[in-house]
């Protein structure tokens, strides 16, 4: 909005306004001075020097509203960003040749007309051309003004236009990417559901149970860019319970994060890691699987024994990691850490620190 009201301030200026005449007597007034001090305490000379103002004044309007014309007609054919040094000398070639014509024609009036200097049948040819010598040194300052502004104009509003673009495919992106966690989550643990149903009905209800406290989180955040660690956490609780109940003592999990810990993160990071290292490792009586979820160093740490299946049961859509690590990419500069030996799979989630809007 700013960058339209500065231009439509601009066109007003230009369409003869009470700025734009007044800005040009004072520039007619600095011309009269500058070319003759004298002449504007001399009152035996007033008329002179009130016909040298009001030249002054025509040459000056003259000149700025042509420059003005000459950007405005080069904005829409040779925009600054795309071809910045033709346009610096095709639009300064053309509004020199404007000045020239334009003062000599003001000129070549005024002392055929008004001053009565010469007649038609002896023109001073080369004294009008010498007489356009300063308004073409005055055309360098207007020009060199108006194309630095008409520079800066298009630069800002091509920054302007690029951070709108960036902002909103950066919120594509991240919805895109969050789009994908809830049909993949629900997608999984309806896998699991019909496994329980066949297996054990009364566990199958309490799972269902389970999963629908589960789903409100994954419901109340999917329009969220970033919430605290402490939701993550009492989501991450009410996951690993709903995946008690399947495993019973084969999942061991252990939270050692105080309550009051602070701390953002994209939701449904923990969801994720923890689906991951249930899907791909074995939870059986003779070999847990052990998840250990830690704060190190303003890092949240996902870790879990590696014991890795031979075949993979349940469906895979490749999200997991490379879904957080992209939600990461969009929201800070801070990359997640992965490390896969030692017996051990090991993420590291930064835990960001910007301000969730009140």
């Amino acid at each position: 909005m700013s960058g339209e009201s500065s231009v439509k301030g601009s066109k007003a200026f230009w369409n003869f306004s009470p700025a734009f005449f007044a800005t040009n007597v004072l520039i007619a007034l600095g011309i009269l001075v500058f070319t003759c001090p004298s002449c504007v305490l001399d009152t035996e000379n007033w008329r002179e020097s009130a016909d040298d103002f009001l030249i002054s004044f025509l040459m000056s309007s003259l000149l700025s509203y042509g420059g003005f014309l000459s950007d405005r007609f080069f904005d829409k054919r040779l925009p600054w960003i795309q071809y910045p040094v033709k346009r610096l000398f095709v639009e300064y070639s053309a509004y020199a040749a404007y000045v020239f014509v334009a003062s000599f024609i003001v000129i070549f009036s005024h002392l055929l007309f008004v001053k009565q200097a010469f007649t038609l049948n002896a023109i001073p040819w080369g004294k009008l051309v010498g007489y356009t010598r300063f308004p073409m040194q005055l055309s360098l300052v207007i020009s060199f003004l108006l194309m630095s502004r008409s520079f800066l104009l298009e630069w800002r509003k091509a920054a302007i236009e690029t951070e709108k673009l960036k902002t909103e495919r950066f919120a594509q992106q991240y919805q895109s990417l969050k789009d994908q966690l809830n049909p993949h989550f629900l997608f999984n643990s309806l896998n699991v559901l019909s496994n329980l149903v066949y297996e054990n009905q009364e566990t199958a209800a309490r799972f269902i149970q389970q999963l629908s406290r589960i789903y409100r989180y994954v419901l109340d955040v999917q329009h969220e860019e970033l919430v605290t660690l402490g939701q993550e956490l009492e989501f991450a609780k009410n996951y690993l319970s709903l995946q008690k109940i399947r495993f019973e003592e084969n999942l061991d999990y252990r939270i050692h994060i105080d309550e009051d810990q602070k701390g953002l993160l994209p939701p449904l990071s923990l969801q994720l890691l923890l689906e991951n290292a249930i899907k791909h490792n074995i939870a059986s009586t003779e070999n847990p699987l052990r998840i250990d979820i830690y704060l190190e160093n303003e890092f949240l740490v996902v870790k879990n024994n590696l014991q890795l299946k031979s075949r993979i049961t349940e469906e895979s859509t490749g999200i997991g990691l490379s879904n957080i690590s992209k939600r990461y990419e969009l929201l800070s500069q801070q990359p997640v850490s992965v490390r896969n030996g030692e017996g051990y799979f090991v993420v590291k989630l930064p835990l960001l620190k910007i301000d969730l809007p009140r």
